[in-house]
């Protein structure tokens, strides 16, 4: 043998022996829980790895109260973004309420419009109106002309105009133009008894009030009294005529 391979041989020898190491945490012979042996347990090497400071933290005592927990950063921001949320809410329900209510005076401001409108036209037409019904009193209001003159007011009519003016309505200064007056005491009190010239009204609008004569109310007695005046003052005018012939 030279001296390499005895230096060879010698190394051999000196090598560290393989180790083999069973970690299994169960005796596989008795089945029952191994002590870990320190460096055979993962878990405990890793704990005994913790930084000191760490492990050095004292436990909480029982029955001791926990640190009460700080409001989370989020909370702040969470109640301003709910507080935007409510005003844009209050000003959209104030915008949809503005809006219904331009609707609303748009609405009513084109039927005034339209009213308006109509009611001017049919003014216009007064005129024709009452020579139609001149022309009807008088009996010229017959055959082709009639049934024109018929669709003619039943148009108007039916668009909103109306005719109004009675003999026996009770009389309305709003709405009747007295042209003549008189007393009797057939009536209760002042009273259309002649219609000069209809009344005609568009809706709530009156177009052209009616012309009437007006009836009042006088006492019996104050008519019995007229009438014997009447009489004493002929009979005076008849005695002085008599008495200059004399």
């Amino acid at each position: 043998m030279t001296a390499d391979d005895s230096d060879m041989a010698q190394n051999d020898n000196e090598q560290e022996p393989v180790v083999v190491r069973d970690r299994r945490r169960i005796d596989p012979v008795t089945g029952q829980l191994r002590n870990p042996v320190n460096g055979d347990d993962p878990v405990a090497d890793e704990q005994q790895a913790k930084p000191e400071a760490q492990q050095g933290e004292p436990a909480p005592e029982p029955g001791a109260e926990a640190p009460a927990e700080q409001p989370a950063a989020g909370s702040e921001a969470q109640a301003e973004l709910q507080k935007r949320v409510d005003e844009l809410t209050e000003d959209l329900k104030r915008v949809t309420a503005e809006y219904a209510n331009y609707r609303k005076r748009v609405e009513r401001d084109r039927e005034a419009m339209v009213l308006s409108a109509k009611a001017s036209l049919a003014g216009e037409l007064l005129m024709v109106l009452d020579d139609l019904e001149r022309a009807e009193a008088h009996g010229d209001l017959t055959g082709a002309f009639k049934a024109v003159a018929d669709k003619l007011v039943n148009t108007l009519n039916s668009a909103g105009l109306e005719a109004f003016g009675e003999e026996g309505d009770e009389f309305d200064p709003s709405v009747h133009e007295a042209v003549q007056h008189s007393t009797s005491p057939e009536v209760s009190g002042p009273t259309v008894t002649a219609v000069l010239r209809r009344g005609y009204r568009f809706g709530d609008r009156v177009l052209r009030p009616a012309m009437v004569a007006v009836t009042d109310h006088e006492p019996a007695g104050s008519a019995e009294q007229e009438q014997s005046g009447a009489a004493e003052q002929e009979q005076a005018r008849a005695a002085d005529e008599s008495a200059e012939q004399d």
